[in-house]
């Protein structure tokens, strides 16, 4: 019996999709064919992930100054006084970076939907990895402009120095899974096909608000201490299986 030229063609396909699916391993160690120099060496993906707290050594104090006034021209000049005033005070730190925040002016309605009066808020950062002098500074000009938020972070050198530490522990953790992967597939050896590097910081550790209103009433320097940041190193990648199953 002869088969016409069209069912030969999708008795061949059939065959290609059925011999493929029997190929699809686990994603966990899934091996695909690797040509290389004329031999085939399965190929298989895995990864390693290494983390460590790190303290955050940054402070940037949010300084808020916010008044009412009849009218928004009144309001708008008195706002830009007082911060015209502490910025001056604050920007000759050398130890602290000083740059303008948001301004705005907007009205206030009354129970009837007509405007009352105008009220506007301003704002400077205040910056730095020295929290003593930064602390120092904001006490200086609270009596203006009082502290309004605290936010704490890992600065980029120390972020840097960490994870190139921690690089060299994931290579040796994503190592030892490579060896151990291949003793348990039975292949004698391997070697890196490619690697993909990646990493992460979470756990922000806000400060208090107690902390935050306590200077703001005082005008004394608090002492500021940042929490932690659990910092990661990903190393991601495959490998290529060599030799004759043991």
């Amino acid at each position: 019996m002869y088969l016409s030229e069209q069912k030969r063609k999708w008795l061949s396909v059939a065959v290609f999709v059925a011999a493929a699916n029997l190929l699809v391993l686990p994603a966990q160690a899934q091996c695909v064919a690797a040509q290389t120099a004329g031999q085939s060496w399965p190929q298989a993906s895995l990864g390693s992930e290494v983390s460590a707290q790190v303290l955050q050594d940054t402070v940037k104090i949010t300084l808020a100054s916010e008044l009412d006034g009849a009218s928004q021209a009144e309001v708008a000049d008195q706002l830009s006084k007082t911060l015209e005033s502490v910025m001056h005070d604050v920007k000759g730190d050398a130890k602290v970076k000083a740059s303008s925040g948001n301004f705005r002016v907007w009205p206030v309605n009354d129970e009837h939907g007509k405007i009352s009066n105008w009220h506007g808020r301003g704002e400077i950062f205040l910056e730095s990895t020295d929290l003593a002098a930064a602390s120092a500074l904001a006490a200086k000009v609270s009596d203006r402009m009082p502290i309004g938020n605290l936010a704490f972070s890992v600065s980029p050198k120390a972020r840097a120095k960490q994870q190139q530490l921690m690089l060299a522990q994931a290579a040796q953790v994503f190592r030892e899974r490579a060896k151990a992967l291949t003793e348990a597939l039975g292949f004698a050896s391997y070697s890196i096909r490619n690697i993909e590097l990646g990493g992460v910081a979470t756990h922000f550790q806000p400060v208090s608000r107690m902390m935050t209103m306590s200077a703001s009433k005082t005008g004394a320097a608090a002492p500021l201490e940042g929490g932690t940041e659990t910092v990661t190193v990903s190393m991601h990648g495959s490998i290529f299986l060599h030799s004759a199953r043991k």
